[in-house]
């Protein structure tokens, strides 16, 4: 691979992450109502612009790159969907964010990093833990999966953050077996 495709696949997949990390902390922080008269509605225009808009743009620009970008591009269609769409009813939401979870679920067997997958993973949590409480109509479990989409908003930001500044993005291993020691 040369470095000009290289470079685009980071700076793409930088740009997936930032994005997905603002989108999930808005909507998460707007879930769990944690911010004075700040609500998950609060959080449409992040989710139509940053969300929609910019995720599909950087999901197109990773396909264009050779990277697997249908990912974000699915996450990005999602995000647009949502924020454009009146549901009519709980379970029409619940719907559509167990649709969330399914796109979630496969980025997060679809391998990648560790950051990458956990992030995924996390999401994939907080859109089943949504989508029963619009189900159930239960407030209490929609703000467990509002701290659940922040947890998976922080982590997408580390991710893109640690790309870019050079940070760890694994915890050290272990040595490998019994009475092995590190030299020094």
């Amino acid at each position: 691979m040369d470095n000009d495709v290289s470079a685009g696949i980071v700076s793409t997949t930088v740009a997936g992450r930032l994005a997905l990390a603002i989108t999930l902390l808005a909507f998460g922080l707007g879930t769990t109502g944690v911010i004075d008269g700040v609500g998950a509605s609060d959080a449409v225009t992040v989710a139509h612009y940053v969300g929609g808009v910019a995720l599909f743009l950087v999901g197109l620009l990773a396909l264009r790159d050779g990277a697997f970008g249908a990912g974000y591009a699915a996450l990005g269609a999602l995000w647009f969907t949502w924020a454009v769409s009146d549901p009519g009813s709980a379970d029409a939401a619940g719907l559509l964010l167990l649709l969330f979870a399914l796109v979630a679920l496969t980025l997060t067997v679809a391998g990648g990093d560790t950051l990458g997958q956990l992030t995924h993973g996390l999401l994939f949590l907080a859109m089943v833990v949504l989508a029963v409480a619009a189900f159930a109509d239960s407030s209490a479990l929609a703000k467990v999966g509002g701290w659940v989409a922040v947890v998976s908003g922080a982590v997408a930001w580390y991710a893109a953050t640690a790309a870019l500044a050079h940070w760890p993005t694994a915890l050290p291993g272990r040595a490998a077996g019994r009475g092995v020691t590190a030299a020094g």
